[in-house]
Parts: structure tokens; sequence; C-alpha cells
């Protein structure tokens, strides 16, 4: 949820803080960062810089900014972003102070300078941050885009002026794909192409922040003959701020939802939010029919113009499968993987970007473990010290001599209501707090030659048991009975036991009390 704290004599500042949607749990809820730590540190830091204005980098800010009460420092689409965000929590925006791109500032010992990179939205920026005799270059997201659409290419001579720095404090995401990510410019060629194979209504799924993937999308259908709309309450803010400040001044007009149905259904094109499968976003009320002003029919293309965030994979595809019910066309990253762009560097930009700043240590966040590990391993193939790749809640130090874990603190799921500025009970409660329910599991297994599975249905009755997913809950349990080593019944509970325990604790609002049922049966063979 990209929370990074640096500290420098004592005193600290803050660089963004993002949120996840939580999309395992009933109703959605968020979540942010947890303060337990850094409050059980001391640590209150006196600014709050921020990178670019995705929600994984800005979405918590309202949820934690009243614990901190510093200035916020933003360039001016996420500071636009912010703003709406704490006038809807009844907060004041004193705080949100506007920074452009190039510009630097002080606060305490740190001086920090806004340097402009290209990534999947406007005015995304690394952070030089300097203290004592350090300079450390928090890179944020980013990638070497040649047309970006919205805003100019990197300037390389900007970042060769930098070099040396001590650290870089890396991307990771895109680290394991060779070559160079694809430039919005491609992508928006092939959006015109394929929008022209199209006969029906169109629509196009991406992320709202990514403006220039709408914009993209919106002249190509102009070309090809389309009137076009937009679907979603972020779609509509998000474009709302950026023509504000003039990002979207050729885009062509819009046309209201409400007049769809008056149009010919090949000069129809829907720009809608929920392409991570948001149960709660427009393009699932429409695979639901539960739009109330627009309905997909048999003969449309729903086009994804954007990749799965790893663990949303199990929602988007009930969203196609919803769609497929409807014979809508769909056209994804998988069977048209020009109709997107990476907003992360590949090898090839990562090389080129650390030839230019030539750091004396790399530090790999963002990404998962495996990509954070090939970080590592480019990095120390270009001579660049990276010993350590961080895990959420590790202290680390940078000193004369390097890098260094300081400590490790667990962290703990901090879980908010979307509709409310304070935590929710249960995820966020007290270790040893009541639990809060009962759930009765009873399944039939057998042994096999490498483990376990269930036969037939898993019987479950909740009481007073918060709404679970049963799908998702029965999926896991059965890649668990192929995992456990166990060669007992009695060894089978006693391992399952805890595991069920760990998983309702990530995925219900409260955890309930668990009696498991286990009744072993025999498979029988058959010739």
């Amino acid at each position: 949820m990209n929370l990074g704290l640096y500290g420098h004599e004592n005193e600290w500042i803050a660089v963004d803080c993002g949120m996840m949607i939580r999309q395992d749990l009933p109703e959605t809820p968020l979540q942010v960062p947890s303060l337990e730590t850094p409050e059980a540190l001391g640590i209150q830091p006196m600014a709050l810089a921020i990178t670019h204005g995705h929600e994984d980098h800005i979405g918590a800010v309202a949820w934690l900014w009243p614990r901190w009460q510093c200035p916020v420092y933003a360039t001016p689409l996420a500071a636009g972003l912010l703003r709406a965000k704490f006038h809807e929590r009844g907060l004041s925006t004193d705080a949100i102070q506007v920074i452009e791109p190039g510009e630097a500032l002080e606060s305490g010992p740190f001086t920090l300078r806004y340097l402009p990179l290209t990534h999947s939205i406007p005015e995304s920026c690394a952070l030089l941050i300097a203290a004592g005799d350090y300079r450390v270059l928090h890179t944020g997201d980013w990638k070497l885009d040649p047309e970006p659409l919205i805003g100019a290419p990197i300037k390389g001579s900007l970042f060769r002026a930098l070099a040396p720095v001590d650290l870089v404090v890396g991307d990771s995401t895109n680290a394991p794909m060779p070559g160079h990510s694809r430039s919005e410019g491609e992508v928006a060629r092939a959006l015109e192409s394929r929008l022209a194979q199209c006969a029906g209504r169109v629509v196009v799924t991406c992320f709202a922040s990514n403006l220039a993937r709408v914009l993209a999308v919106a002249r190509a259908a102009e070309r090809c003959g389309r009137r076009v709309s937009l679907m979603g309450r972020a779609m509509e803010r998000m474009v709302a701020v950026a023509r504000g400040l003039g990002y979207l001044d050729d885009m062509p007009a819009l046309v209201p939802v409400s007049d769809l149905g008056y149009l010919p259904p090949e000069e129809v094109l829907v720009i809608a939010t929920g392409s991570q499968g948001e149960p709660r976003a427009a393009l699932s009320r429409l695979a639901n029919g539960r739009h109330h002003s627009f309905e997909l029919m048999a003969g449309d293309t729903v086009i994804f113009s954007a990749k799965a965030i790893p663990g949303n994979e199990r929602q988007i595809e009930r969203l196609k499968h919803a769609l497929s019910h409807l014979d809508i066309a769909i056209w994804d990253e998988f069977n048209h993987p020009e109709l997107h762009a990476s907003g992360h560097p590949a090898q090839d930009e990562l090389c080129t970007f650390y030839g230019w700043i030539k750091p004396r240590h790399l530090l790999p966040v963002h990404g998962e473990r495996r990509h954070q590990q090939v970080h590592q391993e480019l990095a120390e193939s270009m001579g660049i010290q990276a010993p350590l790749a961080p895990v959420n809640g590790d202290l680390i130090r940078l000193d004369g001599d390097g890098l260094s874990l300081e400590s490790r603190h667990p962290q703990r799921p901090c879980i908010v209501s979307q509709n409310a500025v304070t935590p929710l009970p249960g995820l966020t409660a007290e270790r040893g707090s009541s639990r809060h329910g009962i759930l009765h599991l009873a399944l039939s297994v057998a042994a096999t030659r490498t483990g376990w599975t269930r036969i037939g249905r898993l019987m479950m009755d909740a009481h007073r048991v918060s709404a679970m997913d049963e799908d998702s809950f029965t999926d896991w349990l059965d890649e668990r009975l192929e995992e456990v080593e166990a060669e007992t019944l009695a060894e089978l509970r006693t391992a399952l036991q805890p595991l069920i325990t760990s998983w309702l604790g990530q995925h219900l609002r409260q955890l309930p009390d668990v009696h498991l049922q286990l009744i072993a049966v025999e498979v029988p063979a058959y010739r």
C-alpha cells in the first residue's frame, strides 16, 4: 500500500499513503496501512510527499492524515484528487500544498526534489531525497515511454545529472519482463484498429487514472464514428479533475449515459470502470443487468484495456463468465495484448535508467518476492549492491557500511469501510478479543497417494457469522488438502484447524469459533 517512511536525526517524512480494495471481504472494504508500528516507534512524520495520484499511492491519506496533521505535498492532479477525498470526509484541505514537477521543498533535515517521470497517470514523479551526506532516489512508479500521449517523455539529461546516488528505492513490478514496456502511443493505434472491427456496442474498461488511455479510446472512437460516454463515479471524477487542469482539452464531447439508448449500437462506445472485477463498479453492474440506463446485448464487445492485478484474477474471471453468458465478445490481455501497456519498467528500461543515475545501492520495492529477487540480480549484474529484499514492516538503515536490516515489525491488516472513516471492528481488534458466531464445517475426505482429497460437497452451518464467499473458501480448502502432510485423520484435523482460522481471519470482518468435523471415506477402485 506504498507508505514509505524516511528518518534522519530522529525526524521523519512519509512518502505516499495508498490503499487496496479487499474484494475477498464482504462489502469490499479497504485495507490501509497500519500505524501501529510507527506510533510504537515514536515516528510522527513532519510531511507527506505524494509521488502520483494512483489510489495505491493516495487512497489512504484521508484516513491517516487526521493522525498526522502534517503538510501534504502533491503535484496538481494528485492534489485535486486528494482535495475531493478530503471534502468527502469533511476534512479541511488547507494542508494539501501543490508542488509542480521539477520543484523542490525543504522539511526539517530533508530536501526533496520532484523529478518528472512517465507512468500510466500524468505528473508521476520520482523524489530525490537528500539528508545529511546521503542522496536517495525514490522512483515511485515509472516507465520509459517515448510517446506518453499526455505529458513529455523522460529527460535523460535530468537524471544523468544526478549520478551517482547513494540509494535507489526502485520499482520491481516488471523486473522479470525482458525488453521494453509498450508505449501508450502504440496502444492508441491498436485501439483504433480494433475498434474499426467491432459491430455492436463497445465497452472499454480501464483504470480511471490512466488518462492517456481514456483519451486514446475517446479519440479512436471518434475516428470510428462512435460517440463516447463515461460510466462509473471514479471515471467521471478523474476526467473532471483532469479537465480542470487542462489535460483533456482535445477530448471529444461526451454523451450522457442516459442518452445512449437513442443511438444505433454501432455508434456507441462506453469507457467504464471495473477492469478488476469490482462488484460495485460499472462493468459488473452491466454484466449482471443492474445498470438503470444501459444494457449490454448479444453481439456487443467488451475490451479489457488493463492487466489483472495479482489477487483479482478470480473476480475478473467471474465477471468475464457473466459477460459470456450474455454472448458478449471479450478482448483482453490474453487474446489482444496490444490493447494494454504496463506503466512499469521492464529490464531494458531498468538498465537504461540505472545507467543514468549510477546508484551505489538498490532497495527493490513493489511487486512480489520473485520480482524483487530478479531486480536484485539485475542490479548486481550492473555492479549495484542489493543485499536486501524488504517486506512490509522492515526498518532498514543506510549508513557508511551500506544497507542493513535494523529490525522487522510484522504488519497486521487495518480494514476500513468504504463509507466510514473509522476502522471496522474484528480484523483491527487487539489479539485475544472475543470471537463472533460459530461456524460448523463437515467434510468427507479420502487419502490419496500424494495427500488428501475432498469427497462430495462441503457441509457448512454458520450461526451469526458475517457473509463469506463459500466458493473461494472451498477452492482454497481443496488446495490445502492436497498440500497438507498428515498420515491420520487426527493429524489432518490438527493441521487444518489453524489454517482455516487464519483464512477466516483474513476474509471475514469478525472471527468465529470454528468446529471442524472430518469423515474418512474410501474411494472405490475401478478396473
